[in-house]
């Protein structure tokens, strides 16, 4: 039974969820980094929200860890890259807290739009300063959101609804998309330009930090108004208050912060400003959502292999993951294949699919692939790290579908291109569920792999088999399954033979040395 770690406060119905799903479950939040570091090579997942800090520490502690679940959208509190290298799974839960978290920067645009808060403590002091609290009308003005995802998406078709223009920048937003959700895509320099409110709604990357700073101020309307609901880090707050003070900016509404806890900021008490202490997911729907989302998540990856938001590997829903096994079963068998004969260098790999697989889901079975063809230059290898370990390595990586159905029903072929060269490896399946291998090097056969292989390339000539069945069997290895092939009489010949138990080195060596072997290898599966 897989074990699981909830280390932050959370809904207990993450924990019974857990618990239903058959998964053992510990909660446990509020632990020190020493006393997390101390167990968490117990759990094969973990679960938590924005207090606990998933370090390179804690990731190499984290012997047999497979899935980091975050309850909720960012993610900054994951070393992300660490746990790729490190082969564990990083989900998020984007859509949980979508709608709470938009709600509240339209709340917090009507506030600031009609100043609420001052006028609120005003009111309260005893004070009746109705003339000193002009607002401004929401409706004509154009809301600029940057990033238009799930919850700028939310925030744009609620804008509308108060008959507001919207434009976003966001690189990853189709034309299409915009013209769908009846808001406009616009590049930076006319974004600021025109935005009477500008809302933020973008993850914090290397890309996105200081998006909105002193040069952005200087490209603005006066009297713009600013929401952050987002990460702090997005806006300069050092450039912000500058423009505060100007009167560039009338007012800024702020949930998020450089540094959170925000117990000191220069901008808190500024007559313009209202600040809120990171309450964008703080609604008791959200917080339930969130949590049965990781959990259920988390549950279907440790059970199934299910992935759903994943941040560092290809989505494998849990209805696509028992439909895909023999598929993944067949690219792990043709990677590991192919890993195993090739001795030098990988630089190139070329991943076709044909006929049905071609339909399906294929960037996890190319993970796999891949999984499969690294595992024996290096370990600690799985379908979660192997992509980037590609890609460090300078291994260009092409996969390519193919509509038609050839001599196969489904087909996936490998190609390998190393520094002496390059090699195939293809397989299927037989009756939609048993891998065999079906070419090799153009070599082609019909083999089921077994857990220990021996693998012969030789010249095509006669007696040899006879000597070669002679040798092993002298040696005592009792053979399983015996698959032949050739390219065509005379040439090159491959012989794919399942053995009970792993061969010696002696004896492969004496394999190498027969008449007409261009290469023998044990392989295993």
């Amino acid at each position: 039974m897989p074990k699981v770690l909830i280390s932050d406060k959370m809904s207990p119905l993450a924990e019974q969820t857990f618990k239903e799903r058959g998964v053992d479950v510990d909660f446990k939040p509020g632990l020190t980094k020493e006393e997390l570091i101390a167990i968490i090579g117990d759990y094969d997942g973990l679960a938590i929200r924005s207090s606990t800090k998933v370090t390179p520490n804690v990731l190499k502690a984290a012997t047999n860890l497979k899935v980091i679940g975050r309850a909720g959208i960012g993610v900054d509190n994951i070393d992300v890259p660490a746990a790729t290298d490190g082969g564990v799974v990083v989900m998020n839960t984007p859509f949980g807290n979508s709608i709470t978290t938009a709600e509240h920067a339209i709340a917090m645009m009507m506030a600031l739009a009609r100043q609420i808060p001052q006028a609120n403590a005003s009111t309260h002091a005893g004070k009746w300063e109705k003339s000193k609290f002009m607002g401004t009308e929401l409706t004509g003005k154009t809301l600029a959101l940057i990033g238009c995802g799930n919850i700028g998406s939310v925030v744009a078709e609620r804008a509308l609804g108060l008959r507001m223009k919207v434009i976003a920048f966001d690189p990853f937003l189709s034309v299409e998309r915009a013209a769908d959700i009846g808001i406009q895509k616009v590049e930076l320099e006319d974004f600021f330009k025109r935005a009477d409110f500008i809302s933020l709604h973008t993850p914090l990357t290397d890309q996105t930090r200081g998006i909105i700073d002193a040069d952005a101020f200087a490209q603005m309307k006066d009297g713009v108004r600013i929401i952050n609901c987002a990460r702090g880090g997005l806006i300069d707050e050092a450039a912000l208050k500058v423009a505060l003070d100007s009167g560039k900016v009338a007012g800024a509404a702020l949930d998020v912060f450089e540094v959170e806890p925000a117990q000191e900021n220069p901008l808190f008490g500024h007559e313009n400003v209202i600040c809120t202490p990171h309450l964008g997911a703080s609604t008791s729907e959200a917080q339930v959502n969130v949590a049965l989302q990781v959990a259920e998540q988390m549950s279907d990856y440790l059970l199934t292999g299910g992935v759903t938001n994943a941040l560092n590997m290809p989505s494998l829903s849990a209805e696509e993951a028992p439909k895909l096994k023999p598929y993944m079963a067949l690219a792990k068998q043709i990677g590991g294949f192919a890993g195993q004969i090739t001795e030098t260098g990988l630089k190139r790999v070329v991943i076709e699919y044909e006929g049905h697989v071609g339909t399906l889901n294929t960037n996890p079975l190319t993970a796999v692939v891949l999984e499969g063809l690294l595992s024996p230059l290096m370990s600690s290898v799985n379908m979660v790290n192997a992509p980037v370990i590609a890609k460090k390595r300078n291994i260009q990586i092409t996969e390519v579908k193919h509509d038609r159905e050839g001599d196969y029903h489904t087909l996936v072929k490998l190609t390998v291109e190393s520094e002496r060269g390059s090699r195939t490896v293809s397989g299927t399946l037989f009756a939609n569920q048993h891998p065999r291998i079906v070419e090799v090097d153009g070599v082609y056969l019909e083999a089921e792999l077994a857990e220990s292989m021996l693998y012969v390339v030789n010249d095509d000539k006669p007696g040899f088999i006879g000597a070669l069945g002679t040798l092993i069997g002298h040696n005592g290895v009792n053979v399983a399954t015996f698959a032949l092939g050739r390219r065509s009489q005379g040439e090159e010949a491959v012989a794919l033979i399942a053995v009970d138990e792993p061969v010696k080195d002696i004896v492969l060596d004496q394999l190498a040395a027969l008449a007409h072997v261009r290469q023998a290898k044990k392989l295993s599966f």
